[in-house]
This record gives C-alpha cells, structure tokens and sequence, in this order.
C-alpha cells in the first residue's frame, strides 16, 4: 500500500520538514523551499506523496502541486539521482525556473543544488531536457517536445547558443510560414 496524499494541518515546520496533523498522526515530510515557504502553520494543506522506503529509513516526501511531484519523480528516473538530491534541485528556485533550466541546458544553474557535480547535472540535461514539458508564460505554447523541437527554425537557433525556450520566444511572433532561414534572420534582429 503507497501513500498518495495527505490532508491536514500543518503542526510544526522544522529545517526542510512539516510536520502534517492527520487526524492527530503527524506525518515528518520533507517539502522543497517553495512549499515551505507557502505553508503556515495551523494552515490545512493537501500534499501529494512520494515514499522512499529503504531498509534503514522510511522517508515521505510532499508537495503542494502534482506538477512539482512529477519533476521530482522525473528527476529520480536519472541514474545517480537520489531523493534527497531531487528535493534539493526543486529548491534552487521555482518549478518553472528548475524546468527553464533544465530544458535550457544550463548545467551551471542545476548545479547550485546542494551535492549536485557537473556530470550529473549535464545527465540531467541529456536525459531529461526534451521531457520536462516547459509550458512558455505568453501564451500557452508548448516546449520541450513535440513541435517546438522538430522546427528546423528553433534547432537553428539552439545551434547558435539559444536556449530552447529564448529560440521557441523568439520565433513565436514571426509568421510561420516563412523560409526557416528568414525566421532566424528576422529572429536575431528581433523583428516581425
């Protein structure tokens, strides 16, 4: 049986930890800095689970939004990242920032993360960086897979030192049915 959310209110908040009152149990979960930071206490809170269980330790982990847990199980899937290495990625800033970085390559951002070295932040990277399905601010346009990447003007781009989410921006108000060599001209003009 796994744990899949808990409700309740927020007792204590201790280093990285809350302490989550269900029902009078207290649930020790480990929460990354944006979650703590949002949660007060006495607040009722809804986290979603993730259990590490190791033979030695049984660990919770909680997040306030499903979309945070799936980065954080997504991270896991990466050879040499543990738990306690993912919360700390989630930690270095907001969820949309660790994703930016992530499908933006920015190995030297990933690696503020506590215990976090440059050949694990670039598998992040390698690994990671055409699925962590980056959602772009202006208006809904999906990036890090699918269409964004198959454009022969936004691979351009990257391949000249843009990072996929600045190449998909740049292009997104030049009209799409242009050659894909007038788009990046007019895209490092900055143009229409």
């Amino acid at each position: 049986m796994m744990i899949a959310t808990l409700s309740g209110k927020v007792a204590e908040k201790l280093a990285e930890r809350i302490v989550l009152d269900v029902q009078g149990v207290g649930y020790g979960l480990l929460v990354p800095v944006e979650d703590f930071g949002g949660l007060k206490i006495g607040q009722s809170a809804k986290l979603y689970i993730y259990e590490h269980i190791r033979e030695d330790s049984h660990e919770l982990f909680g997040f306030t939004s499903q979309d945070t847990k799936y980065l954080f199980e997504q991270l896991l899937s990466v050879n040499g990242v543990g738990p306690k290495m993912a919360l700390n990625m989630l930690s270095i800033g907001s969820l949309a920032e660790v994703r930016k970085a992530i499908a933006g390559g920015d190995v030297k951002f990933i690696q503020i993360a506590n215990g976090v070295g440059r050949k694990v932040a670039e598998r992040i990277v390698v690994e990671l960086k055409d699925k962590v399905g980056l959602a772009s601010t202006t208006d809904g346009l999906f990036v890090g897979s699918g269409s964004a990447t198959q454009d022969e003007a936004v691979q351009a781009l990257v391949a000249l030192g843009f990072n996929l989410v600045d190449a998909v921006t740049a292009l997104q108000t030049i009209d799409s049915s242009l050659p894909s060599d007038q788009r990046v001209k007019l895209a490092l003009k900055g143009g229409k």
